[in-house]
């Protein structure tokens, strides 16, 4: 082997070994938060205070948090209200979004259609910021629907079609075949049947990275959850962890366990569809 190859060989693997290193130095950076909340939900209060980084409390590990934290934030009730809220939320966004990307793209030459895509595609732009208080003042002062869960779907459909249906649009544009559904058509298929069981399947990749993405984004939601309910059945986990907050103290081993119960499920559904969520927003977004 001659001294240049040797050279080009030691070359690449010191570069493989920097790479190494920076991804475990990044992955670092971003466990670091949530393994300091993990390690403090079973500490007293004052050890968090003064040891925050400490791995064990000096009392041993403080189990009684998540049992503080069950009780006290209604942990069951405020799960049941986050799942269905999610989990509907979800449902709907994927069939919704779905069948708007389909006709947007089979049937593109409609004038209706384009004009309603490139509203889809306008709305994007506009951050909820803007109309987050007119929105409530007539929700809740005029229309009196705050505090229904269902009000909660709705708005989290309204949120997030225009996202998902862009995301449906590029994929179906660049993996679905017409000729599928041509086929589908002369074997006497109508066009619920035609999408239901050709085009919908063929979905799975994109609907996977987009219901992992939307479980992150509404599972986490704070603000607009806030605005909606205001009656403590109803809250949801993060509205929940607010019971530990007081006006003059907070008790941090409680929220640091109850953040840790409230981030479990999301980070289980991730394990399960990760490897749909890169291949689906790439398949997505090239077209």
């Amino acid at each position: 082997m001659s001294e240049s190859s040797r050279a080009a060989g030691g070359h690449k693997t010191l570069s493989q070994v920097l790479k190494i290193i920076i991804a475990v130095i990044v992955l670092f950076i971003y466990l670091f938060p949530f393994v300091l909340v993990l390690i403090n939900s079973l500490k007293t209060k004052v050890a968090i205070v003064k040891t925050p980084l400490l791995l064990v409390d000096a009392k041993g590990p403080q189990w009684v948090n998540y049992k503080n934290a069950i009780e006290e934030m209604d942990f069951i009730r405020a799960f049941g209200n986050s799942l269905f809220v999610v989990g509907v939320s979800v449902v709907l966004l994927m069939i919704f979004s779905s069948m708007a990307a389909w006709l947007f793209v089979r049937y593109n030459k409609w004038l209706a259609s384009r004009i309603s895509f490139s509203a889809m595609l306008a709305s994007m732009i506009v951050p909820f910021q803007v109309v987050m208080i007119p929105l409530i003042a007539i929700y809740g002062a005029q229309l009196h629907l705050q505090n229904y869960r269902m009000t909660m779907v709705f708005m989290n459909l309204g949120f997030g079609v225009s996202m998902c249906t862009f995301m449906c649009h590029g994929f179906i544009k660049g993996n679905i075949p017409l000729a599928l559904e041509e086929a589908a058509r002369i074997d006497g298929a109508g066009y619920h049947r035609t999408f239901f069981t050709i085009v919908l399947p063929l979905l799975k990749p994109i609907l996977s990275t987009i219901s992992i993405l939307q479980i992150l984004n509404y599972w986490n939601d704070y603000l607009l959850p806030s605005m909606i309910f205001t009656r403590k059945q109803y809250y949801t986990l993060p509205l929940a962890i607010r019971t530990f907050y007081g006006e003059f103290s907070s008790d941090y081993g409680n929220i640091m366990a109850g953040l840790t119960l409230s981030v479990a499920p999301v980070i289980i559904i991730y394990l399960i569809l990760q490897k749909h969520v890169i291949g689906g927003i790439v398949a997505g977004a090239v077209k």
